[in-house]
């Protein structure tokens, strides 16, 4: 009953917490990678110590390929991003590269500008049809309750709860790529989408079980209070809810620390969806349906 008693303080530290990444989102920005806008990217080693970025972009400025970024990644490697390269343009960075040092191509991708636009497209359509899914399923799923809040009003709410479980994440990523220098690629759209059917799963647990309390009074007579039931049904949850964040955060923290680089940034996406999403299951989403029930009550 805590948490619902206290409900207003939740639901202002989520607007503290929505407002701070929607601001890094529109500050920052997020910048596409090539899997959006089509490209080259290859990831060189150095055996002998990186040297100067300076050095490394004097080296690849000698063949003309127009604009390009040159980043490190991690200690000994850097990550070199072009337009779509040719395969004498991609043997010529390599032997440019190679000159007075010793290297290695761990990496190289390279995406037609057709290709990075039909991605996105797609990637659009996946979360949209995610979304409507997951409408669809929780408004069929409570059918049989309607009061005091309407079926699809369950819906809705979960709908709300999934976008602010998208937008922290993702102003979480577009601080990361600020400082780090990463970039929008599929990993992330993988990371967003897992994140969709964690959280579902995380809230559609405290509403079935507010479900089960409304029909077992319903079906007894029993009067009880709405935010009573919501509160019981919390704390009959809270445990299961965190249990099932702290063993999903531990796999992501070994990922992190102990993954290979390429991963590291999903598994960073993935950690703060995973703490923000059990947060709203927990403490947004149930005590969000009190206020939407006094809504219904007055109308």
């Amino acid at each position: 009953m805590y948490i619902v008693r206290h409900r207003k303080l939740f639901f202002w530290i989520t607007g503290v917490i929505l407002a701070a990444a929607v601001g890094a989102i529109v500050v920052w920005g997020l910048p596409l990678g090539i899997d959006f806008t089509g490209g080259s990217l290859m990831q060189v080693q150095y055996k002998n110590g990186t040297p100067p970025l300076a050095t490394i972009e004097t080296q690849v400025a000698r063949i003309p390929l127009g604009a390009v970024s040159v980043r490190a990644s991690g200690e000994d490697a850097v990550s070199i991003r072009t337009r779509t390269l040719t395969p004498a343009e991609h043997d010529a960075i390599l032997v440019a590269l190679s000159q007075g040092a010793s290297t290695t191509e761990l990496a190289y991708t390279s995406v037609g500008p057709a290709l990075g636009s039909q991605f996105t497209n797609k990637a659009l359509w996946a979360i949209f049809a995610v979304v409507l899914a997951i409408v669809l399923y929780i408004a069929f799923a409570f059918r049989k309750v309607s009061r005091p809040v309407p079926s699809w009003g369950y819906g809705l709410t979960v709908v709300a709860m999934l976008i602010i479980d998208l937008v922290v994440p993702t102003g979480f990523y577009a601080a990361l790529c600020r400082f780090t220098g990463a970039e929008v690629d599929s990993l992330f759209i993988v990371a967003l989408l897992a994140l969709l059917g964690y959280v579902v799963n995380d809230i559609i647990v405290i509403f079935d079980r507010i479900r089960e309390h409304l029909a077992k009074n319903e079906k007894t007579g029993l009067k009880e209070d709405f935010e009573t039931t919501i509160g019981k049904s919390i704390d009959e949850t809270m445990t299961r809810s965190i249990n099932t964040a702290t063993t999903v955060a531990l796999a992501l923290l070994a990922l992190i620390f102990l993954g290979a680089p390429a991963t590291r940034d999903f598994a960073l996406v993935m950690l703060v969806g995973i703490v923000i999403g059990t947060f709203s299951s927990v403490a947004r989403s149930a005590p969000l349906l009190i206020p939407i029930a006094k809504w219904f009550a007055k109308k």
